[in-house]
């Protein structure tokens, strides 16, 4: 009684739109107080591919976001360090340490924060991409390219938000810094 489909396979991909148009023709003229359509595969896999890259903007957007409060919370992190050590880094001035030195200290420390951080964010999300291929029929595979490029996005969060503690760590002066308690 009732159809909402029919699959047709056209004999050459360049018929395809000829032979839809052909076919709604042929059914309007058959049932003319219905109204029918043609859609093909390409034209599905299009809005396929417009929903799949609204997904994945709106995916970096949250992704960027993320990296900008990680970024803070480390910032925060090391500026808490730099003024809980803040006799050890006027000890080290008193004893001959460059600001550079310091500075390169506490950017190390950043780094090593954020890249520790993104090693576990890495192997969660390879045992994640294990598990929904191992349960579902989802294939989840995770590319050399996708790990290397978290590894080195984490990097580079802990040097852009290490680098404001780190020269703050460096300009202190060692008097007022083994003053302090």
């Amino acid at each position: 009684n009732r159809v909402d489909g029919i699959a047709v396979k056209a004999p050459d991909r360049d018929e395809i739109a000829e032979l839809g148009d052909r076919i709604v023709a042929e059914l309007g003229d058959r049932h003319p107080d219905t109204e029918f359509s043609a859609v093909t595969q390409e034209q599905i896999l299009g809005v396929l591919g417009d929903i799949l890259g609204l997904l994945t903007a709106v995916l970096a957007a949250i992704a960027g976001i993320s990296l900008l409060v990680g970024g803070v919370g480390v910032s925060n992190i090391m500026l808490v360090s730099v003024r809980e050590r803040t006799r050890e880094i006027g000890l080290r001035k008193a004893v001959g340490a460059r600001p550079r030195d310091i500075g390169l200290q506490f950017l190390l420390e950043a780094i090593l924060l954020t890249s520790l951080g993104g090693l576990v964010g890495i192997g969660l999300g390879v045992g994640a991409a294990l598990v929904i291929s191992a349960l579902t029929p989802v294939p989840a595979t995770v590319t050399a390219w996708s790990i290397a490029l978290a590894f080195g996005v984490s990097a580079a969060v802990g040097i852009l938000f290490g680098v404001v503690p780190a020269q703050r760590a460096g300009r202190l002066d060692p008097v007022t810094a083994l003053r302090s308690e």
